[in-house]
This record gives structure tokens, C-alpha cells and sequence, in this order.
């Protein structure tokens, strides 16, 4: 598919990249309000954060951008998070709860549907595909989902985030020995870390970590505060930050490529 980006590498880790992408399908920016086009809720630069911390690792990225479908939400809409503030599978809002359409151009329930054929469904079909292939050659495959959001968002979460969020849904989606080699490096590293918090693990650790059959997920929710000049356009990547913020990732990354279930 031309929107997806796919780097095959033969160790057991598999990175999923749903949010980088700032591309629109044809027509759609001109049916977004200004809010909408400002693409605001984009995790910004994370593809070049994690660009090259390990070698030999499989990268799964799409292009489109989240506002036309979010690749990590559930494709049949149900919400991950009942009963809090949340965006749905195509955004009618931003992450600050302000409308990004312009009046009657919202998409109606048969277009998100011909959208998650389009975009949703291929992304998934590669994730599933590459798990599947690392899997059938080590007995298990790792899929480290990257994202990052902005550290204060009232309208989701009250006070400000930790600079790492880790999800396993309540320890459930990847082997113990796992969500402890991400944790601990995350504590060793001087960053201030939470587990299973305000984000549990979207709809791709959910459903991709299976355990038992040897396939394990894990979210990673970095604040944006740790790798951008600031949190508001232009988004810019802030290089001495960053490469701080790759030390740890590293170690993150390493420690998930020598794991095994041994």
C-alpha cells in the first residue's frame, strides 16, 4: 500500500508507527476547519526518534493521518476508555474537544466504514503479517507500539503526564518478564514513568498481545515535553532533548531484542 511504510528486520521486535502521519485522503483538508488542518494531535517526530536506535527491528508506519482514521482505535467504534473523554475511530474532534470539521462535513457511518477498508484495515493486515512472520521464526514476536501525546490535556486527563506512560492493560498483554524489562528501564532512567494510568494500551496492544499464543505488545506513551521544543505549533523536534530521551529508548528497544521466553 503506498500510505504504509514497512522495514523488515529478522529479530523479535516488531514497532507499530499508527500516528506519525500528517498526509490527508484526497479532499478531506478542504472539509476541515482550521483546528482540523492544524493537525495538532499528530504524535510528532516520534519516526525519527526511534529511527535507528536497534538494528535489524521490522517498522510498521502509516502516513495518513489520525484525523482521517485512527489506526489504533477499535474498528467496530467501541470506545477503550468507557465513560471518559476520548476520540473516536474518524475524529470529529481534536484532543481538546473542539470540533476540527467544518459544519455538515463530518463523516457519516458509510464513510468511516469505506475508511477503515481503505486505511484501517491494510495497516492492521501488515501488523498481523509481521507478527506472524517474526513469530513463525523465533516461537514469539514483541510489538513495541510508539506514540506520544501532549503532556497537559485537560479535556482527557487531569494534571500533567508522567514523561512515560506504559500500557499492558492491566498487565495482560505481554509476559510479566516483559512489562518489567520496560518498566525498569524506564525507572533507571531518571524519567518519571507510570504503568497502566490514563493509558492502558490502545486498541493494537489489545489485540495484538496474545501471551499465550507468544505474541506480546506493549504501549509506550512518551510525553511530548520530552523531545519537542514545545507543545504547541510548530511542533518543533528539539535535538538536545531527543537525544537524551534515545538513551533510555534504547536500552528499552535492546532489552525487548535479547528477551526471551526462557
Amino acid at each position: 500500500m503506498s500510505f504504509l511504510d514497512i522495514t523488515q528486520g529478522q529479530s523479535p521486535l516488531v514497532l507499530g508507527l499508527p500516528h506519525t502521519g500528517t498526509e490527508l485522503p484526497e479532499g478531506l483538508a478542504e472539509r476541515l476547519n482550521a483546528t482540523g488542518r492544524a493537525l495538532a494531535d499528530t504524535d510528532w517526530h516520534i519516526h525519527t526518534l526511534y529511527e535507528g536506535l536497534v538494528d535489524d527491528v521490522t517498522t510498521i508506519r502509516t502516513r495518513i493521518h489520525r484525523y482521517a482514521i485512527d489506526a489504533n482505535r477499535d474498528p467496530s467504534g467501541t470506545s477503550l476508555y468507557p465513560g471518559q473523554n476520548t476520540t473516536t475511530l474518524c475524529p470529529t474532534t481534536d484532543f481538546d474537544g473542539k470540533a476540527i470539521y467544518l459544519a455538515g462535513q463530518a463523516p457519516d457511518a458509510a464513510e468511516v466504514e469505506a475508511r477503515r477498508v481503505a486505511y484501517h484495515a491494510p495497516y492492521h493486515a501488515a501488523v498481523e503479517a509481521e507478527m506472524a512472520r517474526i513469530a513463525a521464526r523465533h516461537g514469539f514476536a514483541i510489538l513495541y507500539d510508539c506514540h506520544s501525546i501532549r503532556s497537559r490535556i485537560p479535556f482527557l486527563f487531569e494534571g500533567t503526564l508522567p514523561d512515560f506512560s506504559i500500557g499492558t492493560n492491566e498487565s495482560t498483554t505481554c509476559a510479566p518478564s516483559i512489562e518489567a524489562a520496560v518498566y525498569n528501564a524506564c525507572e533507571a532512567s531518571g524519567y518519571s514513568t507510570v504503568l497502566n494510568a490514563r493509558f492502558k494500551g490502545g486498541w493494537t496492544t489489545r489485540h495484538y498481545g496474545r501471551p499465550n499464543q507468544g505474541w506480546h505488545s506493549v504501549q509506550m506513551e512518551l510525553a511530548q515535553s520530552t523531545h519537542l521544543a514545545t507543545e504547541a505549533a510548530p511542533f518543533a523536534y528539539d535535538k538536545a532533548k531527543a537525544e537524551a530521551l534515545r538513551i533510555p529508548l534504547k536500552n528499552i528497544l535492546t532489552s525487548l531484542q535479547n528477551w526471551s521466553p526462557t
